[in-house]
C-alpha cells in the first residue's frame, strides 16, 4: 500500500519508519531542503517519558497572571498576537485548568510518553542510532525552600501516578549534577525523575531518517503542501508546488502547519503554534558544564547536555506565527545557564534559535482516523514531540496498517474535538 507522509520533522519521519516496517510503499513530503529544519531542529534536547504533564493545570491560570508581572517567566503573551484564534486556544486551555480535566490529561500523555519510552529502548537495541543521548535522568531543581516546600504537589502527582522518582537534598542534588557545587548556596534541593533521557532531536531525526531510506522510504523535499484533494469521504490527491501527490493513504505530520491545511477540507483544531526558544553553545570546561537535563523549576528553564555542547531551551510565548529573535528572550534563557553553570559553556559563541510547537489546550497529541477513511492523523504534540514521537508514530502506523495498537486509543482521536 502507498503512504504519503505529510512532513519530515521527528514525527513524519518516525511515522515513516514504521509505517515502511509494516511493509508500505512511503513517501516523505517536506517544503524543507531536508529533516527537522524546523521544530525538531533545536529543541531542548529532553526525553520526558516521566516529565511529560499537561500545561493546564489548577492554579496555572494565577501563576500567569503573576508571570506576566514579571521581566523573567515562563510564559509571555505578545498583545500584538492576541487575534481571536489566540484567544480562544487561551479560553480552550483554561478550561482544561481543572483537577479533574488535568487527571484525565495528565493519564492519556502518560499513556503515549511511557509506550514511546519502550519504543525507543527498542529501537535503539536494533539501530545504532548516534544523536548524543544520554540516559541520566532529569533533575527538577528548586532554588529555594519555599520552592522546595511547593514540590510536596508535584511530588504527590509523580506518586499518584506510579513515576519513579527521588527527592535530593543539597548534598544529592550534586552528586547527580557536580558542577552545582560552585553554585551551591543558590539550591534547596530537587526531585529526580531517573526514567528521562536526553539527546539532540535533530541528530536523531537525521540518523532515523537514513535508516529509513535504506528500507525504501523516498523523500520529496523542497516541496511544499498546498492543499488536501477529496472526494466521496475519502481523500484524491494532495496539491503541492510540484503538482499532485496521490497515495493509498496520507498522515499528517505537519505540525503547526497540520491545522491550516485540515481547515481546507472541514477539519477544525484548536493547535496553536507556542513560540519556544534556545541556546546552543560548546562545553568551555567539563567540571562546570552539566551531565544530563537540569530543570529550573523557578523560570521553567532546561538545561541539557550533549556530548560535547550545551542546549539551553525555555519560554512559552503567545506570538502567533511569529519567529523573530528578540534578545530579551535570549537574555532570560541565557541568565539561567550563567547563573547555575558558570564558566561551563561559551555563552557568547551559543547560536540563538527559535521553534513553534503544535499545543492542544489539553497538551494531549491527535492521533489515528478523522471523518475521511484515508487520511490519519500524527499532530498536535507541544513541547514533548520527540519524547512522544515514537509511540505516537508507531500507535499511528498501526491504525493505518488496520491492526490493533499497542495502546488503548481512548482520548487520543480527533473526536474528542468534534
Amino acid at each position: 500500500m502507498k503512504v504519503l507522509v505529510l512532513g519530515s520533522g521527528v514525527i513524519g519521519v518516525s511515522s515513516a519508519w514504521y509505517l515502511a516496517r509494516a511493509g508500505h510503499e512511503v513517501t516523505v513530503v517536506d517544503r524543507l531542503e531536508g529533516p527537522a529544519m524546523e521544530t525538531s531542529h533545536a529543541n531542548a534536547g529532553m526525553l520526558s517519558f516521566d516529565h511529560s504533564t499537561p500545561w493546564a493545570a489548577p492554579g496555572v491560570p494565577l501563576k500567569a497572571i503573576r508571570w506576566l508581572l514579571q521581566d523573567m517567566a515562563p510564559l509571555y503573551i505578545n498583545p500584538k498576537a492576541l487575534d481571536m484564534r489566540a484567544l480562544r486556544f487561551l479560553a480552550r486551555m483554561l478550561g482544561q485548568c481543572t483537577t479533574a480535566r488535568f487527571q484525565v490529561n495528565k493519564a492519556r500523555m502518560l499513556r503515549v510518553a511511557r509506550y514511546s519510552a519502550g519504543c525507543f529502548k527498542q529501537l535503539r537495541e536494533e539501530l545504532p542510532l548516534h544523536y548524543d543521548g544520554r540516559c541520566q535522568g532529569t533533575l527538577e531543581l528548586y532554588r529555594t525552600e519555599k520552592d522546595l516546600a511547593d514540590a510536596d504537589a508535584n511530588v504527590a502527582i509523580l506518586k499518584r501516578y506510579d513515576i519513579p522518582h527521588a527527592f535530593l537534598d543539597v548534598d544529592a542534588c550534586i552528586r547527580q549534577e557536580p558542577a552545582l557545587a560552585n553554585v551551591r548556596e543558590k539550591i534547596a534541593g530537587g526531585v529526580l525523575l531517573p526514567g528521562d533521557e536526553t539527546g539532540d532531536c535533530h541528530k536523531f531525526t537525521c540518523a532515523l531518517a537514513e535508516a529509513c531510506e535504506t528500507m525504501g522510504v523516498t523523500f520529496q523535499m523542497n516541496t511544499r503542501v498546498d492543499a488536501i484533494a477529496t472526494d466521496n469521504g475519502k481523500v484524491t490527491g494532495v496539491r503541492t508546488s510540484n503538482g499532485t501527490l496521490t497515495a493509498d493513504r496520507y498522515v499528517m505530520a505537519l505540525g503547526c502547519e497540520s491545522a491550516r491545511v485540515l481547515s481546507g477540507v472541514g477539519i477544525h483544531l484548536p493547535i496553536y503554534p507556542l513560540k519556544g526558544y534556545s541556546l546552543t553553545m560548546p562545553v568551555l570546561d567539563e567540571d562546570r558544564a552539566p551531565q544530563s537535563t537540569l530543570m529550573d523549576q523557578k523560570y521553567k528553564v532546561a538545561i541539557t547536555r550533549f556530548d560535547h555542547r550545551i542546549r539551553v531551551g525555555g519560554v512559552a510565548e503567545i506570538a502567533g506565527n511569529n519567529k523573530d529573535l528578540p534578545p530579551q528572550r535570549r537574555a532570560a534563557i541565557e541568565y539561567v545557564v550563567r547563573d547555575l553553570f558558570p564558566g561551563g559553556g561559551d555563552v557568547e559563541a551559543a547560536e540563538f534559535w527559535t521553534g513553534l510547537r503544535p499545543m492542544t489546550p489539553d497538551s494531549v497529541p491527535i492521533l489515528g482516523h478523522t471523518r475521511y477513511n484515508n487520511l490519519f492523523l500524527n499532530i498536535g504534540h507541544g513541547t514533548l514531540g520527540w519524547t512522544m514521537s515514537l509511540g505516537s508514530s508507531r500507535f499511528v502506523a498501526d491504525v493505518v496498517s488496520g491492526r490493533t495498537p499497542g495502546i488503548d486509543p481512548e482520548g487520543l482521536g480527533v473526536d474528542r474535538y468534534a
